[in-house]
C-alpha cells in the first residue's frame, strides 16, 4: 500500500508561517485530514478537508490555518500562519478515497492511508 508522504515542517519563530504537503496515493486522494501531536500530549486533528470543499478546522487553528490542493500534483497543504508556540508537534496527514463528511474528518481511523509524520517547532 501506497502511503501518504508529508513535507515542510521546519523550525519557525511565533508568528510565522509555514506550509505542509502531503503527496497522496493516487486512488487516496479525495479526503485529507491533519493532525499533530506534541510530547505528553494525545493526537490532535487540526483540519480536514474533502474534494468538494468541505473544511472543517479545529478553534485553535480557525482563521490561520487554511487546507488547498494540487490536483495535478495528488498533493494536499496546510498553510499555517501566525503560529504559535503551543502549535509545536509532528503534522501528520491522512488521506482517503472518497469525499468524507466532516463529521468524520477528525477521526483517526476513518482514514485508511496516513503519512509518518513531518515534524514543527515555533519558538517564543
Amino acid at each position: 500500500q501506497v502511503q501518504p508522504v508529508e513535507s515542510g515542517g521546519g523550525s519557525v519563530q511565533a508568528g510565522g508561517s509555514l506550509r505542509l504537503s502531503c503527496k497522496a496515493p493516487q486512488d487516496r486522494r479525495n479526503t485529507v485530514g491533519w493532525f499533530r501531536q506534541s510530547p505528553g500530549k494525545e493526537r490532535e486533528a487540526v483540519a480536514g478537508r474533502n474534494d468538494a470543499g468541505v473544511t472543517r478546522f479545529a478553534d485553535s487553528v480557525q482563521g490561520r490555518f487554511t487546507v488547498s490542493k494540487d490536483n495535478a500534483a495528488n498533493t494536499w497543504y496546510l498553510q499555517m500562519n501566525d503560529l504559535k508556540p503551543e502549535d509545536t508537534g509532528m503534522y501528520y496527514c491522512a488521506t482517503h478515497g472518497y469525499n468524507m463528511s466532516p463529521v468524520w474528518m477528525f477521526i483517526w481511523s476513518q482514514y485508511d492511508r496516513w503519512g509518518r509524520g513531518t515534524q514543527v517547532t515555533v519558538s517564543s
